[in-house]
């Protein structure tokens, strides 16, 4: 993947053109280590950039009233993959959508990770083939390796995973 969707653009904040965004499966403190996003297929450089409670509050040129900043809303900010600062073994959410998920024990294919979810204890991993699976994204434990250039992932699967065996 080339762009990754970081960020959705939620409201306006105060009159000067600043809006607010809230991040897509992102600590809001990740956020403000980009100099440079994309909205619309367009780089932007946020003028400033920084967290206020859950959100990120940026400042673009060229929005200096609240009206400029209200047109932003429900608009969809990414960042180059590349640009990403992720630890060795890391990956986005959207880069496992459609991952191939296979059984270690035996090198059954499962099925095709179609969402991840986010909560409290760790994500979640939902895999649909023959079965559908409710997967735990907790390395070492149930995650035993995942290889994005190869769309690959290997679990270890318990039973009562496989969500029609409840």
């Amino acid at each position: 993947m080339e762009t990754i969707k970081i960020g959705r653009i939620v409201n306006a904040h105060g009159i000067r053109g600043e809006v607010r965004v809230q991040p897509i499966n992102q600590d809001p403190a990740f956020l403000t280590c980009f100099k440079t996003f994309y909205l619309d297929g367009k780089p932007i450089r946020p003028t400033a950039n920084h967290v206020h409670k859950s959100l990120v509050l940026m400042k673009f040129p060229g929005v200096d009233d609240m009206n400029a900043a209200l047109a932003m809303k429900e608009k969809v900010l990414y960042i180059r993959r590349e640009d990403a600062p992720l630890e060795e073994g890391e990956c986005f959410d959207e880069e496992l959508l459609d991952m191939e998920v296979y059984n270690e024990a035996d090198g059954a294919l499962l099925g095709r990770i179609t969402r991840v979810d986010t909560y409290p204890a760790s994500k979640v991993y939902t895999v649909k083939g023959k079965k559908e699976y409710l997967i735990p994204a907790v390395p070492e434990v149930f995650i035993k390796s995942v290889d994005l250039d190869d769309n690959r992932m290997e679990v270890h699967i318990l039973e009562g995973m496989a969500t029609d065996e409840i």
